[in-house]
């Protein structure tokens, strides 16, 4: 499931490349058809993120929201191809040639697959794969699921101590709580995994047990790993000296996180192997040497 950073940075891509423009909306699939004709001729007004929630807003006060769950995906197409946010673009592809309406909108090619929503402005299109939720909401309803979710640490209104008069009433796991996006809004499988073994936390530590200075240190480095993720458009935790070449290019890289995914395999740091288990519905690792 994608975490925080990529809502974000879906929702300064869609701010960029439909913001103030007139869109076009519509669902090949057809599930989505009384929502897009709700938004179709409407002006894109701006994108917003909210842990993994996607907001469009309209100027008819509406908003279009869009959680991705484990199955959701947007691909953008413009006159340099189709591609998947963040994807590279092919060194010396040849550009298309984009055919227009006599309005001026982009003609785009037949969807494939199960389109639930296609945005189509004078520039490009945007389609929307197998979402979780899609709806077309008002204002009110926003602030309804927005009142739900907790501070997200990128946001400019992140409270954190919302969060900290949760973890620290709860005996519930750290590892569980920061699964919970009512304590905490946009951190996922890797965020939580990564930033309790940066920050040497046992996983299992009830939240009662943190520590006020624990929590502070912990929210800190969450809100600077989300920053870097929205600035890359992928996921680095490792620090420069645990990798051994911190300058090379290009990434996915294997060194690029501490215990995600290494079940077994030697700590960077300290050399135990990495452990795994299940815990709130999703494999957590941890390094039963540096997070006793």
């Amino acid at each position: 499931m994608p975490e925080g950073h990529t809502l974000h940075r879906l929702a300064a891509h869609f701010d960029k490349t439909f913001g103030g423009t007139t869109v076009r909306a519509g669902s090949p699939q057809g599930r989505f058809a009384d929502g897009a004709a709700r938004i179709d001729g409407r002006v894109l007004t701006e994108g917003e993120a909210h842990g993994k929630h996607l907001f469009l807003g309209f100027d008819s006060g509406e908003w279009l929201r869009v959680h991705l769950g484990l199955y959701g995906a947007w691909t953008f197409g413009d006159a340099d191809g189709e591609r998947h946010l963040g994807a590279p673009r092919t060194p010396g592809a040849d550009r298309i040639e984009l055919e227009r309406d006599v309005d001026g909108f982009v003609v785009p090619p037949e969807p494939v697959g199960a389109v639930r929503v296609r945005l189509v402005n004078s520039t490009g299109w945007a389609d929307l794969r197998g979402a979780s939720a899609c709806e077309v909401i008002t204002i009110e309803d926003k602030r309804a699921v927005q009142d739900r979710l907790g501070p997200d640490p990128l946001r400019p209104d992140a409270d954190p101590e919302r969060a900290w008069r949760v973890v620290d009433r709860s005996r519930t796991t750290i590892a569980a709580l920061l699964m919970r996006q009512d304590v905490i809004a946009g951190i996922g499988n890797i965020y939580r995994a990564e930033s309790l073994f940066r920050a040497g936390i046992d996983p299992m530590t009830p939240g009662r047990e943190l520590g006020r200075e624990r929590w502070d240190a912990l929210w800190e480095d969450l809100s600077a790993l989300l920053r870097d993720g929205v600035r890359d458009g992928y996921i680095i935790t490792t620090r420069p000296e645990d990798r051994p070449d911190p300058d090379a290019h290009p990434v996915p890289r294997p060194d690029t996180l501490y215990v995600c995914y290494r079940t077994g395999e030697p700590c960077r740091v300290c050399s135990s192997p990495i452990s795994a288990t299940e815990l709130a519905g999703r494999t957590l690792y941890w390094c039963p040497g540096c997070q006793a």
